[in-house]
């Protein structure tokens, strides 16, 4: 129904159309204050901006716009109702020759309905809810003008209690309608798409958000291959700190694509007195707290998975509205379709796999949910990267949750913040940041073909070749960790780190840390051009306890963060070692590193040692 129009036999009427920032507001003439003296027709609306050039870039075609709530109050204050449609002059507002699309998913967060031949649909109302439209294929819902999608409605009467970084305004009754404009993108229908996935912004200061913009955020202001499927920046977007959300947010006004966000357990209002308005401030600025798109043959489920009040630490959970949701949504989508399942705490991860803290206490359930489909599961929080395959196991894992073995891919994405900004600065303008698993800072991608994936990580300021750090763990260094792996940040410099003496080279092996090796990916090492041989897996998989310390250790990474602070890199799923000839002559060694990944991509790097008597 053209929301302008009137039902049948009504005759339309005559309104105004008012902007703020995304979000349209269409007002019955009626209701407005005298002062304002000019209506706009219906079937007119504002003006609509030049039709995007053949071949023009992001910045000219963004689809700029907003959800267009009719203020009412409704007649049926119990029901809200509205038209997905297609806004064709991209005003935001469903014109005359307008049509509405047809079986486009809309949720409450808890019921999904679809929308019927003429792109209308009906939904429940709750007191404190959030109205959302499931983006369609070949269809791209509006962006702001720092490109943060624009998809939802968010319902609270009486809006937040009191709390420190403000909540949601008080929307007052249930408005008349709720219309979700929509154009046609070529870049959301094709089978081919890349999915930018970043985890933990995580800003605590204006410096912080400078090291973001300078780092992770110029990079992918040079990158356009993800302008379709867009940027979900999975959580921990600021650190505690709401009133950094502006300064944040912006810089998503560098991207190539739509912008989207997930809460993590840094977004949260902590003066909230329940959980019901924990993430009010984050929902006013930046998204729903759960949801769900499509682009290509993708479909993208965004979850909330911050258990509140975080008592005793960090829980991941989600509750009954959440999961009645998450089934609901999952009943709509295709059996053909690969299912992306985003969260801040991931379902489960390696670096805490023996605790019930920071992982999902629904794993189970969700699992259930999913069984059947295609999925690959990510996560952030934990500042480390993951790269977990179906099958792979680990004891913690089997003891906590029951779960024997993974049903499918799990990637935890890394952090754009990297260990929380820590470490030396470099010149370019960050700090080195590396992470507890020796893993630097950056972006996951997922290079999808139909519903085939291919993840890739990008290291921040690094080609894509970056994907190696390799070192030497030795008697010599393995003293030195246990001297000072309690003083990260005031350990004295580990001298020579790529010399080894004759009678140490028994107990010395060769690194490797391959950041999104896993399960299936090879490391091969040739000494001196000699024949390649096998390096070994530290941490196989296959249902062993995580192995942790000096031993277990990246190198490279220690002797970093040891020096100029940090989380310690003494543990890693993606770590090759292989021990070294036992004969090699005293003077200078190069050892070239092969690594292939499980789909089949090598880099190699080379790394020049010395043997000294």
């Amino acid at each position: 129904m053209n929301p302008n129009s009137g039902s049948a036999g009504t005759p339309p009427r005559r309104s105004v159309h008012l902007t703020t920032g995304a979000l349209v507001l269409t007002c019955s003439a009626a209701l407005l204050a005298p002062a304002v003296s000019s209506a706009v027709p219906s079937g007119t609306g504002r003006a609509a901006p030049p039709a995007p050039a053949a071949g023009a870039d992001w910045e000219e075609t963004a689809y700029r716009g907003g959800v267009d709530v009719v203020e009412g109050p409704d007649e049926d204050q119990d029901v809200l109702d509205g038209t997905v449609f297609v806004d064709r002059n991209r005003n935001s507002v469903q014109d005359d020759n307008e049509r509405g699309l047809a079986g486009v998913t809309v949720s409450n967060g808890r019921d999904v309905t679809t929308t019927d031949s003429q792109g209308r649909y009906q939904l429940p109302v709750e007191d404190n809810m959030t109205v959302f439209v499931t983006q369609p294929r070949g269809y791209q819902v509006p962006v702001d003008e720092d490109n943060v999608a624009q998809f939802h409605y968010h319902h609270l009467p009486e809006g937040s209690p009191e709390l420190r970084y403000g909540g949601l305004e008080p929307t007052g009754p249930t408005p008349d309608q709720v219309n979700f404009p929509l154009v046609t993108r070529t870049e959301t229908r094709l089978p081919e798409q890349h999915c930018l996935i970043g985890g933990d912004v995580q800003t605590y200061t204006q410096q912080h958000v400078e090291f973001a913009r300078n780092g992770a955020f110029a990079d992918l202001a040079e990158r356009s291959d993800y302008t379709g499927c867009g940027a979900l920046f999975i959580g921990d977007v600021v650190g505690d700190d709401l009133s950094l959300y502006p300064q944040t947010r912006e810089l998503a006004s560098m991207l190539n694509g739509p912008a989207r966000f997930l809460p993590g357990n840094h977004d949260l209002d902590f003066d909230a007195a329940t959980s019901e308005h924990s993430f009010d401030t984050f929902k006013a600025q930046l998204a729903p707290e759960y949801y769900s798109y499509d682009s290509g043959k993708v479909h993208v489920v965004a979850l909330n998975t911050v258990d509140y009040p975080t008592t005793g630490g960090y829980n991941g959970a989600l509750d009954e509205r959440q999961l009645e949701w998450l089934r609901n949504d999952i009943a709509q989508v295709p059996e053909n379709r690969l299912i992306v399942l985003a969260a801040h705490i991931p379902l489960l991860d390696f670096a805490d796999s023996t605790s019930t803290k920071h992982q999902v206490d629904q794993v189970r359930e969700i699992y259930q949910i999913l069984e059947g489909r295609e999925v690959v599961a990510l996560g952030g929080h934990t500042h480390s990267i993951e790269n977990m395959r179906e099958g792979d196991s680990l004891a913690g894992w089997s003891d906590v949750f029951g779960v024997d073995g993974l049903p499918f891919t799990h990637i935890t994405s890394g952090a754009i913040s990297g260990d929380w900004y820590s470490g030396r600065m470099l010149a370019e303008g960050y700090p080195t940041a590396i992470q507890r698993d020796g893993g630097r800072p950056g972006v996951l991608t997922l290079d999808i073909k139909n519903t085939e994936v291919t993840e890739r990580f990008t290291v921040r300021g690094e080609d894509e070749a970056e994907q190696l750090a390799l070192g030497l763990n030795t008697p010599r260094y393995r003293d030195w960790f246990e001297a000072n792996k309690s003083d990260a940040g005031s350990a004295p410099q580990f001298q020579d780190p790529l010399a080894v003496d004759q009678d140490e080279l028994s107990a010395t092996w060769l690194t490797t840390n391959f950041w999104m090796g896993s399960t299936g990916s090879t490391v091969e090492v040739s000494i001196d051009g000699g024949e390649p041989v096998a390096a070994e897996r530290t941490q196989p998989m296959e249902g062993e306890a995580v192995r942790v310390g000096a031993e277990w250790s990246d190198p490279v990474a220690v002797q970093e963060q040891l020096v100029h602070g940090g989380s310690l890199a003494d543990r890693s799923m993606h770590l090759w070692r292989l021990p070294l000839p036992a004969d090699l002559a005293a003077g200078e060694h190069t050892a070239e590193v092969t690594a292939t990944d499980v789909h089949g991509r090598t880099y190699t790097e080379t790394l020049t040692f010395e043997v000294t008597e």
